[in-house]
């Protein structure tokens, strides 16, 4: 991946000289350019871009908004937070076709139907946009990334107001992502985590178009209404640059997925807590670890809801059976002294998954399907730790 990255801005360097020397002509051609998606996880959305093609001068370049670097310092910590800068770089389009080429990715272009002084205002707003000073912009996942950036910058030079066919049926972000990254995939587990109640709310068909392939669908057949109640195609006409080859068949290996998996382990907890309830003591070890994991997940969830400036993170109702503080419960059941802070802890837990439970049933936000077995586990843990411990301390409150 870093291999790819490393080749891509060896090719944009190449071109900084140039690109600075850039002009075009009238005779310019200025297209969107759609690439599928791939196989990492920052190709499972596929990417956008614009070209803009002068055959009179023989220029034809991609400004494309999708630059970032791994390098940077304290990146993933940056990316939590919702700080990560990406850059605008302009590609020679050979060498940016020959990319997606390689990645064995489909890449369509759409001629924007233009007129002279609409194509003079683009090309200017995005010779502008490459100067060092104006190349760095905040990413955003959903709101500001490399295809809102091109839809944006063309509508802003059409003459007139662009309408568009909406989707009969809204879909939600986690919508929208789970067809690209699948419903029952870690990827998807993961994102289902860290993403709240917002990401539930259905999207318009202009906040869908974060996604490339939705950005490409509208254009496709949007229209331009002018002042003068003269409609005219958004787009001219389409065609495939690079076409996708059939790849061999690969024999698919053997992977637990999400739900599976927190099924096998609520099994493993059940047959743990009647294995406890029959000798009448407690898996301490089990418990401990799924608490601390538990624990450490709800600290990345509360970092994202009151740190990061991320869209759709925030009123994370995850929190709720991912609690930060079964760390320390995790710890600390392990000193018979501290039963008492233990037990009441406990109430306070159960309350919460229970609460996870009537949120998970009345769609309050949709949780992904792995997490049920997950929560059922913690309430019956937690409740056999609760009986163990009322057993224990009315034992010895009787004694005394």
């Amino acid at each position: 991946m870093k291999h790819i990255l490393f080749i891509s801005f060896i090719l944009l360097s190449s071109l900084v000289t140039k690109a600075q020397q850039l002009s075009f002509s009238d005779s310019s051609i200025i297209s969107l350019i759609t690439c599928s998606p791939g196989q990492e996880v920052y190709e499972k959305f596929g990417h956008t871009a614009i070209r803009i093609k002068d055959p009179q001068r023989g220029t034809d370049v991609v400004f494309n908004y999708g630059i970032f670097n791994f390098d940077t310092p304290d990146f993933y910590y940056k990316f939590i937070k919702g700080e990560t800068d990406y850059e605008l770089g302009v590609y020679d389009t050979g060498n940016f076709l020959a990319t997606y080429a390689q990645r064995n990715s489909l890449v369509w272009e759409q001629i924007i139907n233009m007129s002279t002084s609409e194509k003079s205002a683009l090309v200017k707003n995005m010779l502008k946009n490459y100067e060092p000073e104006n190349r760095l912009y905040r990413y955003n996942f959903v709101f500001d990334n490399c295809a809102t950036r091109p839809r944006d910058k063309i509508l802003a030079t059409l003459h007139g107001y662009v309408k568009f066919e909406e989707d009969k049926e809204a879909k939600t972000y986690r919508q929208w992502i789970g067809i690209y990254v699948g419903n029952d995939t870690w990827l998807k587990f993961g994102i289902d985590l860290i993403f709240g109640k917002d990401a539930d709310k259905p999207t318009t068909f202009t906040e869908s178009m974060f996604l490339p392939e939705v950005l490409m669908t509208g254009f496709q057949t949007a229209e331009i209404h002018d002042s003068n109640n003269e409609t005219r195609k958004l787009i001219s006409d389409k065609t495939i640059l690079i076409n996708k080859t059939s790849e061999p068949v690969i024999k698919p290996q053997l992977e637990v997925k999400p739900f599976v998996f927190s099924l096998i382990l609520l099994i493993i907890g059940l047959i743990i807590s009647i294995w406890d309830y029959s000798r009448k003591n407690y898996s301490k070890l089990f418990d401990s670890v799924i608490l601390i994991v538990s624990g450490l997940a709800g600290i990345l969830i509360t970092y994202m809801m009151f740190f990061s400036i991320h869209p759709l993170v925030r009123n994370n109702l995850n929190i709720l059976w991912l609690n930060p503080l079964n760390i320390i419960l995790g710890i600390i059941i392990w000193f018979p002294k501290l039963r008492t802070p233990v037990f009441f802890y406990g109430i306070f837990n159960i309350t919460l998954l229970i609460g996870a439970l009537f949120s998970f049933a009345l769609s309050n936000q949709i949780f992904n399907l792995a997490a049920f077995p997950i929560i059922v586990l913690l309430i019956v843990r937690s409740t056999s730790w609760f009986m163990y411990l009322k057993k224990r301390m009315y034992k010895r409150r009787s004694v005394i």
